[in-house]
């Protein structure tokens, strides 16, 4: 390809100095674009000079500050990496002082009178319409109704709050702590796992140094065969981030403030009044509902893992206290898996090296949804980083630019530890009619080439990679007028859905047999194999998703009670009696769960609720042809390009040419519907 795109890609070759000025500079702007729409006369708001001078302050802002912020989370350089944190911590504060302008709050309040008065209303777009509608519930959500005393309070409240969830995740992605084993401890963990890790002598032995990076420790969770192992493995992973105990405990302590101080009986019912679920209540209804749907099943499980359990404890002479861990579920889930389907996790990785899986992948969804990437040399954060420029498929002109999206991969230390896509450019439309294209970037952690085989991916990690590219394409392909409702931008209990109505793919044949090749005989995965893997998709699902529901009910308990307690012991107890697993000691693993500072508190339930969305998808409209680019025209039209910029549902209804139901989702999990269901 020959085409030239019509906007430049960004240059990252920024000193620490640099992201403060521009993010200084950067906000120094958008105060003043807001000091202009605060000091109108009434009179004079309208849709342009207060509506749309805020929309395009903010897009700009954005633009500038969210790749400064980035860096924080895969920049090489301390130096950056901390100004990064700094300048973030800025843009929070700024961002709380927005919020609580009474001037404007007041300017967009006479602006919408001046615009139903004028009979304008009925000539915008649905878009402008539902800017104007955010925007105020904005200023209410934000307690401009309250008295200047309490407004004070608020912002106050709000800024420590911010303060102290970026703290949190400073924590997390700068932890660095290993855990040492002795090769004996190791037992059953593969050669070329074992090969990764820091080797070195203490006291005359050979031992080895695991960081808690998913590739180093999740292999010791799954195979080590020696259970004290695998307990002390589980125990060092859960208290790695202790250090975040008391800012959860403080978070939790402000928006209990924050939520009284605005009316709201919980932060649950705060959060959750822009979701598609609208109430706490309902969230606790939903999970409870499914919760009593998963619980026979899981117990069954439970029941059969421990059985294993036992004959291996009393074929080995270790001692069987009738118990099942935290630390025997994926050992024992795995060994299940190995015996019912004669399933070795560690074979099937053999056929996904990342060197083929990738530009697979990429492939497929190049032909599902009409585009093509093309891979550029350009200016990135590390040198490890692909860059593509992403076309519609047989581009002719530069109208068919896309955008560019950005692939960081492999672990590294103090980079962001799990995957995920962060949206740095949102896409929108400019006065002038012209576009402003997107920039997506996958940051994951796949395992790196060891001395003896290539870099290579687990299922596991194949089916995570499908997923964020999901969140990727929904990046890519959303076309709004404004960035407030560009790509992910979207009620955050539908956000995981187009992803994981994605993750189908990694379970069809047809796909499986693509993306796989031998890393030595380049074989694609036999046809028994792939039955196998098929057929392990729904092992233990009832345990599987028991745990999915902890997390929820957790994040829903410390959002909806209103007083603190010991969240360790909640954290354990909880777990127990959710998930059906044992812990011998009260280990802080709140402290590591990153989702309840970093935008999904009281949003956990999410991952779950928008699975009935995703099912409902990939049943009614993919199933009986998932590679058809015909019905990846129609998901990339009727779902991704509407981006947040009309109601979810609508989306959905549009979609599946219905409303939706929890009847796919209840047939995959269950094999059958359950009655009364209030799913």
């Amino acid at each position: 390809m020959s085409l030239t795109p019509p906007q430049a890609a960004p240059v990252w070759n920024h000193s620490a100095e640099d992201i403060l000025r521009l993010t200084k500079e950067a906000i120094e702007h958008d105060r003043a674009a807001q000091d202009k729409v605060g000091a109108l006369d009434a009179k004079d708001a309208g849709f342009e000079s207060v509506r749309l001078a805020l929309a395009e302050a903010d897009t700009l802002i954005d633009a500038v500050t969210e790749p400064l912020a980035f860096y924080q989370n895969v920049s090489p350089s301390k130096e950056l990496r901390d100004a990064s944190n700094e300048a973030e911590s800025l843009l929070r504060d700024f961002g709380v002082e927005s919020s609580m302008r009474l001037d404007v709050y007041h300017a967009k309040i006479a602006a919408e009178k001046n615009i139903k008065a004028s009979g304008q209303w009925e000539k915008l777009s649905t878009e402008d319409q539902r800017l104007v509608n955010k925007m105020i519930l904005d200023g209410t959500r934000a307690g401009l109704a309250l008295s200047e005393e309490k407004r004070d309070e608020l912002k106050k409240l709000k800024k420590e709050l911010s303060q102290t969830c970026l703290e949190f995740s400073k924590n997390f992605n700068e932890e660095k702590s290993v855990i040492t084993f002795t090769e004996e401890e190791l037992k059953g963990v593969p050669a070329d796992v074992i090969s990764g890790y820091t080797k070195r002598t203490e006291d005359g032995k050979t031992v080895y140094d695991v960081t808690y990076k998913t590739p180093d420790i999740f292999p010791i969770f799954k195979f080590a065969e020696d259970p004290t192992t695998r307990q002390r493995a589980n125990e060092g992973y859960e208290n790695r981030l202790e250090i975040n105990v008391p800012l959860l405990d403080k978070a939790l302590d402000l928006r209990r403030r924050i939520a009284s101080l605005l009316g709201y009986k919980t932060w649950a019912d705060y959060v959750t009044e822009e979701k598609m679920i609208k109430t706490g209540k309902n969230v606790d209804d939903f999970l409870n509902d499914l919760e009593s749907k998963l619980r026979p099943v899981g117990e069954k499980e439970r029941a059969i893992l421990l059985e294993l359990k036992k004959k291996e404890h009393e074929e080995k002479g270790i001692p069987f206290d009738g118990e099942f861990y935290l630390w025997d579920y994926r050992y024992y889930d795995r060994k299940y898996i190995e015996k019912t389907l004669d399933l070795d996790d560690m074979l099937v990785k053999e056929y996904f090296p990342v060197s083929v899986v990738v530009p697979t992948i990429l492939e497929i969804y190049q032909n599902l949804l009409g585009v093509q990437f093309q891979e550029i040399k350009t200016s990135t954060w590390h040198p490890e980083v692909q860059a593509f420029a992403v076309w519609n498929k047989g581009a002719k002109d530069a109208s068919d630019f896309i955008g560019y999206c950005y692939l960081d991969l492999f672990p590294r230390e103090s980079k962001y530890s799990h995957a995920a896509v962060w949206p740095l450019l949102s896409g929108y439309t400019k006065r002038d009619g012209s576009r402003n294209y997107p920039l997506a970037a996958m940051v994951a952690n796949l395992a790196k080439p060891t001395p003896d085989k290539p870099a290579l991916m687990r299922h596991d990690d194949v089916v995570t990679f499908f997923h964020e590219m999901g969140h990727v394409f929904h990046g890519l392909l959303s076309k709004t007028k404004y960035a407030r409702f560009h790509g992910t931008s979207v009620a955050r209990d539908f956000v995981e859905a187009p992803s994981q109505m994605l993750e189908n793919w990694c379970w069809e044949p047809k796909v499986l047999a693509k993306m796989s090749s031998h890393y030595e005989t380049k074989e694609p995965l036999s046809p028994e194999l792939i039955e196998k893997i098929i057929k392990s998709r729904y092992v233990n699902v009832g345990l599987f998703y028991l745990r999915q529901l902890f997390f929820a009910k957790f994040d829903l308990k410390v959002h909806t009670d209103q007083e603190k307690e010991d969240y360790t012991s909640l954290w354990c107890n909880l777990r127990e009696k959710v998930s059906l697993v044992k812990s011998k000691k009260l280990c802080p693993g709140q402290g590591s769960f990153g989702h309840i500072t970093g935008g999904y508190d009281a949003g956990y339930y999410g991952y779950t609720y928008s699975l009935v969305f995703a099912a409902d998808m990939y049943t009614t409209v993919f199933k009986a042809d998932p590679l058809d680019p015909a019905r990846g025209k129609q998901y990339r039209d009727k779902i991704l390009a509407w981006g947040g910029s009309r109601e979810e549902l609508d989306s959905l209804k549009d979609f599946l040419g219905r409303e939706p139901n929890s009847n796919a989702f209840l047939e995959e999990v269950f094999g059958t519907v359950p009655s009364s269901s209030n799913l």
